[in-house]
């Protein structure tokens, strides 16, 4: 269970959030709204890269306001490419199971498994420069699904990827995310992939969140919405 308790930040000189809401295990969340709204400022409070000036961000019941992104339970794909551009594909998606290099046979099966499924075997021993942007969208993705964690964030998972990638990592992370049962938290602007995958809907504009609910009302509602 995530919950945040009256948590109010302050960022880039004038822009202010305020946030007071509580998202439940199991549950699969949409952050919805404009550029600059605070969607992808949000993800980083719950992952601990930010931190806020006032209120508490409880997770599981623990505070976990100012504890580092390292110590939470929390696997985040960020919208900025974030692979080691000195490390090798393989080196980058093994740090997403382990802080080392040296891994047993489960591991390396495990990555070997997901490498072919998405394609990206093949370029297991290059570096990020030397593949396409899509394909190290798809590495990042990868690296972030692989981590073994109680919530998932995703910040414009699918951006870059081709159509059948596309298709392929929606349905890999919906069937993971029922088996595991855990919490997903998705920033998105796309309605289609929204709907597929999320069962609760956030809508923030400057900081506020104007609409929460089930994705029916969301739909039914949208144009009434202004942000």
């Amino acid at each position: 269970m995530i919950r945040f308790e009256k948590v109010y930040y302050k960022y880039n000189k004038n822009k202010k959030m305020k946030f007071d809401f509580t998202i439940n295990n199991n549950e699969k969340v949409a952050i919805f709204g404009k550029s600059g709204s605070g969607k992808s400022t949000l993800l980083k409070l719950i992952s601990g890269f930010q931190h806020p000036n006032f209120g508490k961000i409880l997770i599981n019941k623990e505070n976990h306001t100012y504890t580092l992104p390292n110590k939470r339970p929390v696997s985040f794909l960020l919208q900025e490419n974030n692979l080691f551009s000195h490390l090798t594909i393989w080196q980058n998606i093994s740090l997403g199971i382990s802080n080392r290099f040296f891994l047993n046979k489960k591991e390396k099966r495990k990555i070997y498994e997901i490498l072919k499924k998405f394609q990206l075997f093949e370029y297991k021993d290059h570096l990020p420069s030397q593949i396409s942007g899509g394909q190290r969208q798809c590495a990042s993705l990868i690296r972030t699904l692989i981590r073994d964690k109680e919530i998932l964030l995703l910040d414009e998972p699918f951006s870059n990827l081709d159509f059948k990638l596309h298709d392929k990592f929606l349905k890999y992370i919906k069937k993971i995310q029922e088996i595991k049962r855990s919490i997903l938290i998705m920033v998105s602007h796309n309605l289609d992939d929204i709907f597929k995958i999320t069962n609760r809907v956030i809508v923030i504009s400057k900081g506020k969140i104007i609409y929460d609910g089930d994705n029916i009302s969301f739909c039914k509602c949208l144009k009434y919405l202004h942000f």
